[in-house]
């Protein structure tokens, strides 16, 4: 029977994120900084408006697009904080997270043979999504220009086959954001081609010293521009699955419409705790984000310390430091890592190749964690380092 499987979905494998977030649970001494999850509480008072929900029996099904009470939240927030419009009737769709707004959306526009442009290393989900819709991922190498995406070298890999070009700022895995300089540069480009625009901009509530501006703010590209956006990560809803897609009417329409095929509507108590979200707890981000720039200077320091070469990264939560020094493949290094010292970290390789040479390091855990994790990473170092001049002096 295994033969009459869909051979795209065998094709499959489970992210490296969730192979080694599986290997520490079992440990009762493990340190888990793979997930991209906070570790904070949903705050109360989202939580009393589901509990609300619940108890006033709104337990049932929603438009299919979402109450139209939570797509006018939607449109006021993003007009109030970066200062753009969407119709809350036509132009905003609520999803069950940001990656079914996603995979909806690629199931909607992409054909057999299409391309669509990622820039790597690159978060390992859109990859499968993308190759279940038929259709083939191609990369653009930033490991050697820090991260950020060249735009004449985005411009050389679009062929007529490019249906979509992807962009995840700030990024995970890397943390990289962009500034409007290279922002204005990218636009220019994507503007004078017929391909969609994919921006998945999940963490621009998790930034740090650099404003976030939107792809949706330039109106030479809004209607070709997909705006993916979340609960998730800006206010710890990652088990609430509310997510929101902000695009032209035309494309809309057809996007619903696989939507509805998948999921329907969103959980009905999960869009009402989405309303209290994002009318009265537009200041939950900010308070997150004073904890996580400690965590996040502290890491830093002590990778630094350790002899590794790092990017001080500027939003979503995570660091991406290189290993190339240790002299193991990044999958080495994580599995060594985890066996030795019960710490767990994603290897870069699970981001493209061209994450090869680095590992993922999630700050989105406790200062205790971090510090016991980043001393028993020393450790560890202290013996790859020592096993290195062994092997020199024989």
């Amino acid at each position: 029977m295994k033969s009459l499987l869909n051979e795209k979905a065998v094709e499959i494998s489970v992210p490296g994120t969730r192979v080694f977030a599986n290997k520490v649970a079992v440990l009762s001494d493990g340190i888990n900084l793979t997930l991209g999850e906070p570790d904070f509480p949903t705050p109360e008072p989202i939580k009393e408006a589901a509990i609300a929900a619940i108890r006033e029996n709104k337990t049932g099904y929603s438009h299919n697009a979402g109450l139209q009470e939570l797509r006018e939240s939607v449109s006021s927030f993003f007009r109030d904080e970066y200062g753009f419009y969407y119709n809350p009737a036509s132009e905003v769709l609520i999803t069950t997270g940001a990656s079914e707004a996603i995979d909806s959306t690629f199931r909607a526009i992409l054909r057999e043979g299409d391309e669509v442009i990622l820039p790597a290393p690159i978060y390992s989900g859109y990859e499968p999504v993308i190759h279940l819709a038929g259709a083939k991922p191609v990369y653009l190498d930033t490991s050697r220009t820090g991260f950020l995406p060249d735009p004449a070298a985005l411009e050389s890999l679009i062929t007529g086959r490019t249906k979509a070009v992807l962009l995840n700022y700030p990024s995970n895995p890397t943390g990289v954001t962009l500034e409007k300089e290279l922002m204005d540069e990218i636009v220019a480009v994507l503007a004078r081609h017929d391909v969609f625009i994919i921006s998945d901009e999940i963490y621009s509530q998790n930034t740090y010293g650099v404003p976030h501006t939107s792809f949706a703010s330039y109106p030479q590209i809004r209607e070709k521009l997909i705006l993916a956006h979340g609960l998730s990560k800006s206010h710890s809803m990652t088990g609430w699955r509310v997510g929101f897609l902000l695009g032209p009417e035309y494309l809309i329409e057809h996007i619903l419409k696989v939507h509805l095929s998948n999921s329907i509507c969103v959980s009905l108590p999960s869009q009402h705790a989405a309303i209290e979200a994002l009318d009265h707890c537009r200041t939950v981000p900010a308070m997150m984000n004073l904890e996580y720039t400690k965590r996040r200077d502290f890491v830093h320091g002590r990778l630094l310390e350790m002899g590794l070469d790092v990017k001080l990264p500027s939003g979503a939560f995570y660091l991406f430091p290189s290993i190339r020094s240790t002299g193991l493949s990044s999958f080495e290094f994580a599995e060594q890592l985890l066996e030795q010292q019960h710490v767990a970290v994603v290897p870069g390789s699970s981001f493209t190749g061209f994450g090869e040479g680095f590992i993922r390091i999630s700050y989105a855990t406790s200062m205790n964690n971090l510090i016991a994790a980043m001393d028993r990473m020393e450790d560890f170092l202290n013996q790859v380092n020592l096993g290195q001049s062994v092997e020199t002096s024989k």
